[in-house]
């Protein structure tokens, strides 16, 4: 014979949840830096929809135009990105002619990428939308939330830094 969890009231009704000694699942630092990224992407996907450009792509496509020519793992490293999954993307990106690789002078096993002429033309149709996006959130948020927000997740990465830990690109999807 099953035996039914009874309801609980502090629990909106539903059944009974077994309790673990930790914080409210919803109120984890994690779940709330999540929460806070797909917010803020929910207003930047229509418009990367609308060039036909995916999240990560876009990532890709910023950092190469912000610290040019760069070998892949480096790219890797910056964007936040596992290896096997930035490999795709820029075998996608170099289809659309989007960037250009080229093998590394010191390392003919390396491959550096940059963003082509194409690429950059790409992100000046783009760029305006998303700094209207940008302007809207701070509109919303408040410029001096936004800039204390973006402060305080800086000094969060640089006070959690030298704890190091496993997933070093875990931020991809």
């Amino acid at each position: 014979m099953t035996r039914k969890k009874s309801a609980d009231p502090a629990n909106g009704g539903h059944p009974a949840v077994r309790q673990v000694p930790m914080r409210d699942f919803a109120s984890s630092l994690p779940m709330l830096l999540l929460r806070a990224r797909e917010a803020v992407m929910r207003q930047f996907r229509p418009s990367l929809r609308e060039h036909g450009l995916t999240e990560q792509q876009w990532r890709i496509l910023r950092a190469l135009a912000a610290i040019g020519a760069v070998e892949v793992t480096e790219l890797a490293r910056t964007a936040f990105l596992l290896g096997p999954s930035l490999s795709r993307i820029l075998r996608d990106l170099e289809a659309r002619h989007l960037i250009e690789r080229k093998t590394a002078k010191t390392d003919q096993r390396r491959s550096v990428v940059s963003i082509s002429e194409k690429g950059v033309k790409l992100m000046a149709v783009v760029a305006p939308t998303s700094e209207a996006v940008y302007a809207e959130i701070t509109r919303r948020f408040g410029a001096r939330k936004l800039a204390e927000l973006q402060d305080m997740l800086s000094e969060l990465e640089t006070s959690l830094a030298d704890l190091g830990g496993a997933d070093e690109a875990s931020a991809e999807e």
